[in-house]
């Protein structure tokens, strides 16, 4: 086991290109979206792009067609009210029809779980699609705790869930790992005081993990066993 790991008390991931590769499903309920809307449909690459900070930053950067479009987009907007509404509705019939694990996670999820570590899943997905995506991908067991983006008053990068999750569980933030594929989480971990991991093969935001400061970059989460 890599000694990040085997010093931790907890290990925190993220789900969405960390765990799981959710894109194809999200890209399909987005496209959906911009059908409804007459609009025309966003594809696959432009989706992998814009996932990570929850789905009002992606349904914003949808109707911008931009990666910067939750900067631009209010979220009383009516049009981003319509289409966060439509975006549920679509995603909640097709979550988890092309979404698949990542190769590599069972390993460390299990040898994790075999040393009596504490894990926990923190994403950015509301909470209300997390529960059946884990059960269908047999990812339930492994969680202590799971905590959605709209769970608590804020969301990665915020510290607050990590800092929540570990005053839940009675664990100091310096034995806590983070473990995600974007800024987001690197920042969130740091800002929490939890040493952090990232690996390379998930959504970046255009920024590689490589400079976004980790502590450790993986290509795969087996390197950790």
């Amino acid at each position: 086991m890599h000694p990040l790991i085997a010093q931790a008390k907890l290990l925190a991931y993220d789900l969405d290109g960390t765990l799981i590769d959710s894109v194809p499903d999200l890209a399909k309920a987005v496209d959906q979206v911009l059908i409804d809307l007459e609009r025309e449909p966003a594809g696959i690459t432009n989706v992998r792009q814009w996932v990570g900070n929850g789905s009002e930053a992606l349904i914003k950067r949808a109707l911008c067609n931009d990666v910067k479009g939750d900067q631009l987009l209010k979220s009383n907007d009516p049009l981003f009210e319509q289409a966060h509404q439509l975006f549920f509705q679509h995603y909640d019939r097709c979550k988890g029809q092309q979404t698949r694990c990542y190769q590599g996670i069972f390993p460390l999820l299990e040898c994790a779980q075999e040393a009596h570590l504490t894990q926990v899943l923190i994403t950015n997905k509301p909470y209300r699609f997390v529960p059946e995506i884990l059960s269908a991908l047999k990812l339930e067991p492994f969680f202590a705790m799971v905590i959605g983006g709209d769970s608590l008053p804020e969301k990665k990068p915020s510290a607050y869930p990590l800092l929540h999750v570990c005053r839940v569980l009675n664990i100091d933030p310096s034995q806590a790992v983070m473990i995600g594929d974007s800024i987001t989480d690197i920042n969130a971990g740091k800002a929490a005081g939890f040493k952090t991991i990232a690996v390379r093969y998930g959504y970046d935001h255009g920024i590689p993990v490589d400079q976004c400061g980790a502590d450790l970059v993986v290509d795969s989460l087996a390197e950790l066993v």
